[in-house]
C-alpha cells in the first residue's frame, strides 16, 4: 500500500521496526569528530552507552544527520515499483534530517516525477517518534488510504508530549543546549533539569535536587498533562504512551512498574513499553535520561 520510513532518532528497536515494515535510516556518532558510525548497524547502542559511561565527563560524542545520498537510496528502491512513500522526520528544530529528506525527494522527482512521496516534520524526537511510527504503521495495517494517513499523522503531531530528566547538565552545557553560567551553578549544586518537548521545542520544566526526586516531578509533569486534558474532555484511552531511558535498564523497568502502578486507572497501561533512547539524543542529555513519550492516537 505504501511505505512507511522514519530517521533513526525513532529509537524502535531493530527487531521492532522490521515486524512493523518501518524502514529507518540511521544517524552517524562519533567519539573523535573523525570516524562516523551507523548507529546500531555500526555502532549498537549498548556499545555507545557503555563507552559513555565508562569516559563520562571525558568523551562527549557527536552525532550526524542522515545525507541526502542516505535518504534518496531508501526512497528510490520504492519509487521504481511504484510505492507511496511516508517519510518521518525528527523535528527541524534539533537537525537538517528533514531537509536531507526533502532534498532526496526533490532529487528523485526529476526522474521519476509521478512518485509520491510525502515528507513529514514530526515535531518530535526520540520514542515519542517511534510511537509516531508507529501509529502510521497502524493506520497502513488497518488498510486507511495514503491520503487519509498523512492527514491523519499532521492532526495528531502536535499533541505529542516528551516529560524527562537526565542524570547531570554536563552534555546538555556541552551541546549548548544551557548556558554556562547555569550549568556551572546547577553542577556545584547537583541540580538535575526537567524537560518537556512540545511542538517541535524543548522547554525547561523545573529543577529537582536528586534524581529520585525528579522522578517524581517527571510523574507530576504527566499527571499534570493528563489532568489538563480529562478537563478539556480528552478520553485517556486516545492516547499512547511509552518510556525512554538510556544506560540503566533496572532503573528503566522499575519506572515502567511504577508507571503502571500510578497511572492504572488512567492509561491503557498494558501496552506501555519501554524503549532505549538512541545516540541522536542521548549525546545531548548524557548516558541517564528517563522519562515519558504521549501522544494522541491516528
Amino acid at each position: 500500500m505504501y511505505q512507511i520510513i522514519s530517521d533513526g532518532s525513532c529509537d524502535l528497536p531493530s527487531e521492532l521496526a522490521e515486524e512493523k515494515n518501518i524502514d529507518v535510516i540511521p544517524f552517524y556518532v562519533s567519539f573523535d569528530d573523525e570516524t562516523f558510525y551507523k548507529e546500531n548497524a555500526e555502532m549498537p547502542i549498548r556499545d555507545f552507552y557503555e563507552k559513555m559511561v565508562e569516559h563520562e565527563n571525558v568523551i562527549f560524542p557527536k552525532s550526524s544527520l542522515p545525507s541526502i545520498d542516505d535518504y534518496r537510496n531508501a526512497f528510490e528502491k520504492y519509487v521504481r515499483q511504484g510505492i507511496p512513500i511516508i517519510c518521518i522526520c525528527i523535528t527541524t528544530k534539533f537537525s537538517g534530517s528533514y531537509q536531507a529528506a526533502v532534498n532526496a525527494k526533490n532529487i528523485l522527482l526529476e526522474t521519476y516525477p509521478d512518485a509520491t512521496i510525502t515528507v513529514i516534520d514530526s515535531m518530535v524526537d526520540t520514542v515519542l517518534q517511534g510511537l509516531y511510527a508507529l501509529e502510521a504503521a497502524k493506520l497502513r495495517e488497518q488498510g486507511v488510504p495514503y491520503d487519509e494517513a498523512v492527514a491523519r499523522l499532521l492532526a495528531i503531531r502536535e499533541s505529542g508530549r516528551i516529560f524527562f530528566t537526565v542524570g547531570n547538565v554536563d552534555y546538555l552545557k556541552h551541546g549548548g543546549r544551557i548556558g554556562k553560567l547555569s550549568s556551572l551553578a546547577a553542577s556545584l549544586l547537583g541540580i538535575r533539569p526537567l524537560i518537556t518537548l512540545k511542538e517541535g521545542e524543548i522547554f525547561p520544566s523545573g529543577i529537582a535536587r536528586s534524581r529520585r526526586k525528579s522522578i517524581e516531578a517527571v510523574f507530576n509533569l504527566l499527571s499534570a498533562h493528563i489532568k489538563t486534558l480529562r478537563q478539556q474532555g480528552e478520553n485517556m484511552q486516545d492516547y499512547t504512551v511509552a518510556v525512554g531511558y538510556g544506560y540503566d535498564i533496572p532503573e528503566a523497568e522499575r519506572f515502567l512498574a511504577e508507571t503502571k502502578e500510578r497511572f492504572q486507572d488512567v492509561l491503557d497501561v498494558d501496552n506501555i513499553r519501554m524503549y532505549q533512547i538512541g545516540a541522536t539524543i542521548s549525546v545531548h542529555t548524557g548516558p541517564y535520561p528517563l522519562g515519558f513519550g504521549f501522544l494522541k492516537k491516528a
